[in-house]
């Protein structure tokens, strides 16, 4: 099966060499089309794993490949194209422009990557259709819901048609309605056939939504298990 993520040995230390590292070393597949939870407690390393896949940080150790691309030798003009064209970032609060309207928010990284403003618009209109926030379309962040905010997010995640779907703690900063209504979300794009993968505390939202969880302790894979039926 094709994977969308590889990890070979990969390793990170922010202190000195012969520091314990904050991650690692671990090897790691994620194959197309699946929703990967990574569970654990703080300082677990949920989110230098995150950051290494996004190319947001370089491993200290290892090989990172994603969508077919050793992202760690990229330089980071490199990387920041590699990430407008194949990975899609959502994150707790959003990270949502409030002087631009919703259709700009979500077109803005199709626009960043050469794309027409015509053919950029035409996509956002596609996404904000399917995400059930076309009414917003000209509203500005700032006067929609926590969930209705975090599905722009999501479109403007997609709007370039990754190969990846990263969601950083994507219902951490809602309610419990708008939360289910993100977690409905993320399985209705698992079900699509999105790859995502998925950093929450939350094991409920883990369990509905992925095909496959993660438990990091310390850095390292304690736990790696699959749902028993495929959603």
């Amino acid at each position: 099966m094709h994977q969308v993520i590889e990890l070979k040995g990969v390793a990170k230390r922010y202190d000195s060499a012969g520091a314990a590292p904050v991650l690692g070393p671990l090897t790691l597949r994620v194959a197309k089309g699946e929703a990967l939870a990574v569970t654990g407690p703080s300082g677990s390393g949920k989110s230098t794993l995150l950051n290494l896949v996004a190319g947001l940080d370089k491993p200290t150790e290892g090989a990172v490949t994603v969508a077919g691309r050793r992202i760690d030798q990229l330089s980071e003009h490199a990387l920041a194209k590699f990430r407008r064209e194949h990975i899609g970032m959502a994150f707790q609060f959003f990270n949502l422009l409030d002087d631009l309207t919703v259709t700009d928010n979500i077109q803005l990284p199709a626009q960043l990557t050469g794309t027409s403003r015509r053919k950029a618009a035409a996509r956002a209109g596609e996404l904000m259709e399917m995400l059930g926030i076309q009414k917003h379309a000209r509203a500005y962040p700032g006067r929609l819901s926590g969930g209705e905010r975090q599905r722009v997010a999501v479109a403007r995640a997609l709007v370039n048609r990754p190969a990846l779907l990263l969601a950083d703690e994507p219902t951490g900063a809602l309610d419990t309605v708008s939360g289910h209504d993100v977690r409905n979300l993320l399985m209705e794009l698992h079900r699509a056939g999105q790859t995502i993968v998925l950093v929450t505390h939350d094991l409920s939202l883990a369990e509905a939504c992925a095909s496959r969880s993660i438990h990091l302790v310390d850095g390292h894979v304690a736990l790696d298990s699959y749902a028993q039926a495929v959603r």
